[in-house]
């Protein structure tokens, strides 16, 4: 076996021999006789070792590449964690790194040394590195374990970093996320046993910015946050970072990240779907005035356990429709005349062949205040909230908004409209404006009526109904 043969055989690169060979005659007219066959097949094999696994961009990462060189830009530096290695070696050190060029993102490791570097601040969001390192399949996608990085001061990568980030701009596997919302939603803190025999802690909140809504995980000892934050505060997510679940992009916070209340009041505006455009099958957003509701309804799921649902009729100006509210979400504070939005609802098969949307674990429900009277100016984002829903038709207790012509407590008073609830209260809708009534006289869904009697506390005690 000849010189080239003999280089060839250790070589490590995926090259083809005949490529090889060629390379290294080409090596040895190119040094004009300073380099025989062997010193060039040397040569040869030594630049392609140092340019193997170089790739266009981090997109191009694969878990199954033995090793990956790239240049990308640092978009967030994780802290330096301490761990024991086997026997007496000396403890370890890693820092996670996020690192993105033009065509993605990926997390590095930086073990020991190079680790030490971030401890001591050499390494900031926004400088390039040049990355040589071992990729693999991690928990939130690729990872790459660095075995070199060193800075280039030299070379541009167009990527922005941010300090602090709107819902839109949020990937999968970024970490080190600040991100300012306002709280649209909270759950209850659930248990949930490990692998390991420990229980764990988790709960989730809703938090809406001006481009969007986002649900943000909350573990463990971060958990009972979530309990602790009325829906409308603003607050700033601090250290969080990004994961899939079911298909959807959430942000998580644990123990090195938090939820903290701001003085900012962080603007969420809907877009909501006007209730005859929703179809079989669509996800959408909805929201009106509430005109009819149930008591909660418990029952026994198929796979044990009991589950709970509680039925609203939501009314906006094109036309009304049933929601179902499952789980926590039965226990919304939802009353007659609230106006509701209610988030990522499904739109499903209802009773009578009728349309009627599912609100899930994925979905939010808020009652919005509404402070304005009919007819008096809003701000814009009160107009932006509304928008496709007639709000004046509702008020505190289902009454009608209060004008110069409307009476006071105590006084006689004649309403004439439609039954959209019966029970107690009754509840009557005119197209314009919506009663409460307390009647003796048992009325029917959909029947035209009108009552006469006293207001008191904002219903009308009914001393005749005519139909």
């Amino acid at each position: 076996m000849g010189a080239i043969e003999d280089v060839y055989e250790d070589l490590e690169a995926d090259v083809d021999r005949d490529e090889f060979e060629a390379s290294v005659h080409e090596k040895v007219a190119e040094m004009d006789g300073l380099a025989d066959e062997e010193t060039a097949a040397m040569l040869v094999a030594h630049e392609l070792q140092e340019s193997g696994g170089e790739v266009e961009g981090v997109a191009d990462v694969d878990p199954d590449m033995d090793e990956v060189k790239f240049v990308a830009k640092v978009t967030g530096v994780g802290e330096v964690r301490t761990f024991e290695r086997d026997g007496d070696d000396p403890d370890g050190k890693v820092a996670n790194v996020e690192v993105a060029d033009e065509t993605g993102r990926v997390r590095v490791s930086l073990w020991d040394d190079l680790a030490e570097g971030v401890e001591r601040g050499e390494l900031e969001p926004g400088e390039v590195l040049r990355i040589k390192g071992r990729p693999k399949e991690g928990y939130a996608g690729v990872e790459v374990s660095v075995d070199r990085a060193e800075v280039d001061e030299d070379a541009e990568v167009d990527v922005q970093v941010k300090d602090v980030y709107r819902v839109e701009d949020l990937s999968l596997g970024l970490s080190d996320v600040n991100l300012r919302g306002r709280v649209l939603a909270a759950d209850d803190v659930r248990t949930f046993d490990r692998d390991d025999g420990s229980e764990g802690r988790v709960s989730n909140l809703t938090l809406g910015d001006p481009t969007g809504r986002v649900r943000v995980t909350l573990w463990d000892e971060r958990a009972a946050r979530a309990t602790e934050l009325a829906e409308g505060t603003s607050v700033e997510v601090v250290d969080g970072y990004t994961r899939e679940r079911n298909g959807d992009l959430e942000l998580h916070v644990s123990s090195r990240g938090a939820v903290e209340a701001v003085d900012d009041d962080v603007e969420y505006v809907p877009e909501t779907t006007d209730v005859e455009s929703v179809e079989l099958g669509d996800t959408v957003d909805l929201a009106g005035g509430v005109i009819e509701t149930s008591d909660v309804r418990t029952f026994e799921r198929d796979g044990g356990g009991e589950g709970q649902v509680r039925n609203v009729r939501l009314r906006d100006e094109t036309g009304d429709i049933r929601v179902a509210l499952w789980g926590d979400h039965a226990d919304a504070d939802v009353d007659l005349g609230d106006h509701v939005v209610v988030t990522d609802v499904e739109i499903e098969d209802g009773w009578q062949d009728d349309l009627e949307a599912s609100a899930n674990w994925r979905s939010t429900v808020s009652a919005v205040e509404r402070e304005a009277s009919a007819g008096e100016e809003t701000d814009d984002a009160s107009d932006d909230a509304t928008a496709g829903s007639d709000l004046s038709s509702f008020a505190d207790g289902g009454t009608a908004t209060e004008t110069a012509d409307e009476p006071s407590d105590g006084e006689e008073t004649q309403f004439t409209g439609t039954v959209v609830q019966t029970g107690d209260p009754v509840v009557l809708d005119d197209g314009e404006r919506t009663r409460s009534v307390e009647a003796d006289e048992r009325l029917q869904l959909g029947e035209q009526v009108t009552v006469r009697g006293r207001l008191r506390d904002g219903r009308i005690d009914a001393d005749e109904v005519t139909r």
